[in-house]
C-alpha cells in the first residue's frame, strides 16, 4: 500500500478535473489548483457533472459523493495547494514552457518526502525533471480521458527517477482502480497517445480539407470497429478542444508540419475563438448530453430515396 493519501492537482482542466474528483473518490485527500477562480468555477461544475455519473454509472451511493466533496479543496494559491502534500499530480496546458514554469514555482515549496507526476500526453518527464528540484522523485503517470471508465494509467521514468519512486506511484494508480501500463522506453505519446493522436489527427484532417464531415467520419470509424461508443471526432470533444488544440499546435511546430498546424488552426477558429471546448461545455462537434452518434438510426442504411441527395455531395466542384 503506499503512503499517498494526500495529494494536490495541478490544473483544473478536463483531465485534471476527473484525477481529482476520482482520487478523492478512491479515498485520497486532493486539493485542486488552478491559476483563476474561473478556471476552479468550471472544476466545479464538472464535479457535479461527476457526481451525477458516478451515481448513475459507477455505483456511487450518496454517501459516497458526498464524503467524496469532503476529500476535496480548490485554491488558486500554489503554496497551499502544494504544502504537505504526499503526491503532486501536474496537469498543466501541454504547453513545455508552461510546466517549466510551474515545476520552478513549486520546487521550493515541497516537502522532502514529495513526489510528482506528470500527467503530460506527449512530452517527456526528462524534458522537465531538472526543473522540479527533484529528479529521483518525478515520472509520468498519465490517464485517460473518462477516467472512470477507461480506466488505464502510463508510468513512465526517466533515467533519473528512483526505483521507489515509480513502485509508489505504481502502487498508487492501483489504489484508485487503475490498470498500470509500463512504458519501458521513453517515448513522446507514451502508449496510448502513439497511436490515438495521429487517429485524431487523420480524422481532423478529413474535417479540415473538406474530405468529409464529422459525423461520416465517425460512421465508417464505428462501422469498422463493432462495439465502439464514439468515433475519433466524438473522442476528440471529449479530449477537449484546447488540449487537442495545444497537441497539433506544439507538434506541428516541432516537425514542421503543415497539416498538423492547419488542423490546429480550424479547431482555434470555428470552436475555440466561439467558446466551444467539447463535452466540457455541452457543444464541440456534437451537441451534449445526447449527441447524434448515440442514437440509434446514426448508422441505419438510409432510404433508397435519399441516394439523390447524398450524390450531390460527391461531385467534384
Amino acid at each position: 500500500m503506499s503512503t499517498l493519501d494526500k495529494v494536490a492537482v495541478l490544473g483544473a482542466g478536463v483531465l485534471g478535473a476527473q484525477i481529482a474528483w476520482h482520487s478523492a473518490f478512491k479515498g485520497k485527500t486532493v486539493t485542486v489548483y488552478d491559476i483563476s477562480e474561473e478556471a476552479l468555477d468550471r472544476c466545479r461544475d464538472a464535479h457535479a457533472q461527476y457526481a451525477a455519473i458516478y451515481l448513475a454509472a459507477v455505483g456511487a451511493s450518496d454517501h459516497d459523493v458526498a464524503d467524496t466533496r469532503a476529500r476535496l479543496t480548490y485554491t488558486t494559491n500554489l503554496e497551499s495547494a502544494v504544502s504537505g502534500k504526499d503526491l503532486v499530480i501536474e496537469a498543466v496546458p501541454e504547453i513545455p514552457e508552461v510546466k517549466t514554469q510551474v515545476y520552478r514555482e513549486m520546487a521550493n515549496l515541497l516537502e522532502q518526502h514529495t513526489l510528482i507526476a506528470t500527467n503530460s500526453s506527449t512530452l517527456l518527464p526528462r524534458d522537465f525533471a531538472e526543473a522540479t528540484g527533484r529528479p529521483d522523485k518525478y515520472c509520468a503517470l498519465h490517464f485517460a480521458n473518462l477516467i472512470w471508465a477507461l480506466n488505464v494509467a502510463e508510468v513512465m521514468a526517466h533515467p533519473g527517477t528512483a526505483n521507489s519512486t515509480l513502485i509508489a506511484i505504481t502502487e498508487y494508480a492501483i489504489e484508485i482502480g487503475m490498470l498500470p501500463i509500463p512504458v519501458r522506453k521513453e517515448q513522446n505519446g507514451y502508449v496510448l497517445n502513439t497511436w490515438f493522436v495521429p487517429l485524431l489527427n487523420a480524422a481532423q484532417s478529413l474535417v479540415t480539407n473538406g474530405i468529409a464531415t464529422p459525423e461520416d467520419i465517425d460512421r465508417s470509424f464505428l462501422i469498422a470497429n463493432p462495439g465502439a461508443t464514439r468515433g475519433p471526432m466524438g473522442m476528440l470533444d471529449v479530449v477537449g478542444m484546447k488540449t487537442a488544440y495545444d497537441v497539433l499546435s506544439h507538434w506541428g511546430g516541432v516537425h514542421g508540419d503543415r497539416q498538423m498546424l492547419a488542423n490546429a488552426a480550424y479547431l482555434a477558429e470555428n470552436f475555440l475563438d466561439r467558446g466551444l471546448l467539447g463535452l466540457q461545455t455541452g457543444q464541440g462537434y456534437y451537441s451534449y448530453p445526447d449527441p447524434a452518434y448515440s442514437d440509434p438510426g446514426f448508422l441505419a442504411v438510409p432510404d433508397i430515396s435519399d441516394a439523390v441527395e447524398i450524390a450531390t455531395r460527391i461531385q467534384l466542384t
